[in-house]
């Protein structure tokens, strides 16, 4: 068999890449010398066709023209989600390409496999429909060997996204429902009688010694055939090679007493990989692999989670699978940087929200030493009709037989505020909402045995399930961060197995104020006003200032909370990254939750420092923050500083000048005790902070700010200047300003945008510099900006309610 096409297949070496794009791919199955065939996978997501258009007929969508180019992953909604325009598309689009096959074998069996398409689809091959998944976020695979042909094939694909009160997520879900073939596609072909459905588990882990176990399905076998398992190590040494009969169409795989495994655990992430073999008369007619890690793990009872025996706070995060410009349509190498600046950050725990994840996710966890938490995408919506609940149940079905086989994975949530907003009448009711969740940990109980299951939020199920977390958002949507001690310790006692999921609160990146609120939820004055009461902050997550400043604080305390309970089972952050949202209009930048520690870019939050200053054990200082390097106050009046370090001491000098030496002592606050009260002069101060780890080396962070004794008068105007980018395109910058020309430090009005002429707006990114809208940040807004050509003048303009156009030519 040989195809031609072009590829772009799941590659980290940038030159085999190259390569790959340079020269036409050939799959050819390999044969042995008896003429058996070798499994292919080849990935095809280039040169694709997309049609924008709902019809359900595959015959209609043919006979249209206005089809267009298009490489995977790919989704409709990749801007259209975070524009300014109310709502996005909730419809059904169609994907064709041609594949060339210049030879069927009629040995082989031949499949495509879809990594996701959401959230419903339908498969054709040569105009017959071959297959259908329910569920977007779920990988599936359909047999087409009885429909391709030497010669052109055609697959055709219809995927939609419209709302379905049948098939979860609900749509009043705090997220996107992105439509398209947001993941990877392959074509894989594999010998008629082959291996199937490989799982094991390892029952006896120890230091000294292992066990597993598993089976694997024979398919088109007869009784002369026979596997051979083989378990080899990471420097490709066998440990391990037996030889097991088939029986019933299945072999059963027992590996014991594997002496002085290399276990895996978060720091230590140590892999095996066990390789199984179909013999027919002692030669190999088709083999596969996966990864095996040896841990254990257990949630002690009404204390801490232990892996491999050993104490280990959770230290965990939220991701959903979206980025800026792509929405969910994320290339791997995107999907694997985001694991790897959680993993920069010292996090060892993962819940992937509220959805499973790309098959890049699962493999980078594995790899890099992350706990998962995967979830079903029950997220609100109360329990449905009888469709409803067999669709669910399919998908967890389908959940656990994708990922089994994961060392990382520990928790299988069955759900996420399941009792919000029923999309069916009667589908709020405890009593049904209870038995069915009952229905679901028994199913996932009967599939894995091995593994716990969860629930966020829904209290009547708290006792269903293995491990449970209650809601608590203490200093953002009630009261003081300084309460978070009372909760858990209510908690500990109240849950066996009580994980804290879901904590924190949203931050403008770049907006800071000299007088965040404080942790007893009170605004304070900063000097320049006469005294003024102290104003209480009921639900800061209305009232707040969203700035940098409170974030900061806020989870400086949690973690101290955490950091040093040592019954506590752990907690997860949420989110890590800024996420697209159909339910927040009005926010800082439109349709974002802005509770991430990186925007939706990946640039780091002052918030990012924080957790990593507890977590993570690469040396680093930073002083917060390098986004606020204008800043104003009376003459006289001390500012406090705080720098995050992970160093045991760390010292500051201002404008050359040591201000001392502080050791760092994790109960303390804030910053754990890393923060000093200075005197900035007016104009350019320079500070520096200088780490010193246990083994004598340092680090160093420089930042420099420009501070002022005088404050500013009420805006006046807006101000447009720009800059340009490594790129080509440039950031045009509006700042707020007084009668005076002052900079507005704390003018946080919303203003907007466009590109009169000349080239375009990077807009609908959901990023501080990609909305047209946004707010301003201590006065300031930006837009990165592409020019269409430097022969042309580039026309901007700025505006808001107050100030009626500011204009900007750049020749």
């Amino acid at each position: 068999m040989k195809i031609n096409y072009s590829t772009q297949p799941k590659l980290s070496n940038i030159f085999l890449f190259l390569f790959l794009m340079v020269f036409t791919i050939s799959c050819d199955s390999k044969s042995d010398v008896d003429g058996t065939s070798e499994r292919t996978k080849t990935n095809i997501n280039d040169n694709w066709l997309y049609l924008e258009n709902d019809t359900e007929q595959i015959s209609d969508a043919l006979n249209m023209e206005n089809w267009q180019e298009i490489n995977l992953p790919h989704s409709w909604n990749s801007l259209d989600a975070t524009d300014l325009v109310p709502g996005y598309r909730r419809s059904g689009s169609w994907y064709k390409k041609d594949l060339e096959i210049t030879k069927v074998n009629s040995n082989e069996i031949y499949e495509l496999y879809f990594e996701g398409v959401n959230i419903t689809s339908e498969i054709f091959i040569n105009g017959n429909k071959v297959g259908s998944h329910i569920g977007g976020y779920i990988g599936f695979t359909i047999d087409i060997s009885n429909e391709v042909k030497a010669g052109t094939n055609e697959i055709v694909v219809r995927a939609d996204n419209s709302y379905d009160p049948e098939v979860i997520p609900s749509q009043k879900s705090d997220f996107f429902i992105f439509g398209g073939i947001t993941r990877d596609v392959w074509l894989q072909t594999k010998p008629k009688t082959h291996l199937a459905n490989l799982k094991y588990t390892t029952p006896k882990v120890s230091n000294e010694n292992a066990t597993l176990e598993g089976t694997v399905a024979v398919v088109n076998g007869d009784n002369s055939t026979k596997v051979k398992a083989s378990l080899i190590n990471a420097d490709g040494k066998t440990v391990v090679e037996k030889e097991f009969w088939v029986a019933n169409n299945s072999a059963k795989i027992t590996f014991d007493n594997i002496s002085n495994p290399k276990l895996w655990d978060t720091e230590n992430p140590n892999l095996y990989t066990i390789e199984v073999a179909l013999l027919s008369e002692e030669k190999t007619i088709d083999k596969i692999s996966d990864k095996v890690g040896f841990r254990w793990f257990e949630f002690k009872e009404y204390g801490a989670f232990f892996l491999n025996g050993k104490r280990l706070l959770l230290r965990g995060t939220h991701r959903h699978e979206e980025h800026a410009g792509v929405g969910a349509a994320m290339t791997n190498e995107q999907h694997r940087a985001d694991m790897e600046l959680i993993k920069e950050m010292g996090t060892n725990f993962v819940r992937l929200a509220h959805y499973p994840q790309d098959p890049e996710i699962y493999k980078a966890c594995d790899e890099l030493g992350l706990l998962v938490w995967d979830e079903l995408p029950w997220c609100r919506g109360g329990v449905g009709n009888d469709n409803w609940k067999e669709n669910t149940k399919n998908m967890l079905t389908e959940i656990i037989a994708q990922n089994y086989n994961r060392p990382s994975i520990v928790i299988w949530s069955l759900g996420n505020e399941m009792y919000w907003l029923p999309d069916f009448e009667d589908g709020g009711n405890k009593t049904k909402l209870s038995a069915f969740l009952s229905e679901l940990n028994d199913l996932s109980h009967k599939l894995d045995p091995t593994r716990k299951t969860a629930i966020r939020k829904y209290y009547e199920g708290a006792d269903i399930v293995d491990v449970f977390s209650p809601s608590i958002w203490s200093g953002w949507y009630s009261g003081s961060y300084k309460s978070y001690q009372k909760a858990i310790d209510q908690y500990k006692k109240e849950y066996k197995s009580f994980l804290h999921a879901e904590y924190g609160g949203s931050s403008h990146l770049g907006r800071h104020t000299e007088t965040p609120i404080t942790g007893e939820g009170k605004i304070q004055a900063d000097g320049w006003e006469e005294a003024i009461v102290q104003t209480d902050v009921a639900n800061i997550a209305q009232i707040g200032d969203w700035s940098e400043n409170y974030i900061v604080d806020l989870f400086d305390w949690h973690l101290r909370i955490s950091e040093n309970d040592d019954t506590f089972v752990g907690n997860i952050q949420w989110a890590f990254k800024d996420f697209g949202t159909p339910l927040r209009p009005e926010n800082a930048i439109p349709y974002m939750n802005q509770k991430g520690l990186v925007d939706r870019a990946g640039n780091k939050k002052d918030a990012f420092y924080v957790f990593k200053s507890y977590w993570s054990k690469d040396p680093f200082t930073y002083i917060e923050s390098h986004t606020w390097t204008e800043r104003q106050g009376p003459k006289g009046l001390a500012r406090d500083i705080s720098v995050y370090s992970n160093c045991p001491e760390v010292e500051l000098s201002l404008n050359g000048k040591s201000l001392g030496t502080k050791t760092r002592n994790t109960k303390d606050f804030p910053a754990a005790g890393l923060n000093w009260t200075l005197q900035f002069k007016e104009g350019e101060n320079t500070l520096v902070s200088t780490g010193k780890t246990s083994d004598g080396k340092t680090v160093k962070d420089e930042l420099k700010i420009n501070y002022r004794f005088t404050k500013n008068d009420k805006a006046k105007g807006l101000k447009l200047s720009y800059k340009e980018l490594e790129n080509g395109n440039y950031l045009v910058t509006a700042i707020a300003h007084d009668s005076k020309g002052l900079r507005c430090l704390d003018y946080e009005n919303r203003v907007y945008f466009q590109c009169m002429s000349g080239g375009e707006t990077m807009k609908s990114l959901g990023t501080p510099t990609g909305s047209e809208s946004i707010e301003m940040a201590n006065g300031k807004a930006s837009i990165e900006v592409k020019r269409n050509s430097k022969d042309r003048p580039l026309k901007m303009m700025v505006l808001n309610q107050s100030f009626k156009g500011t204009y900007l030519t750049i020749e």
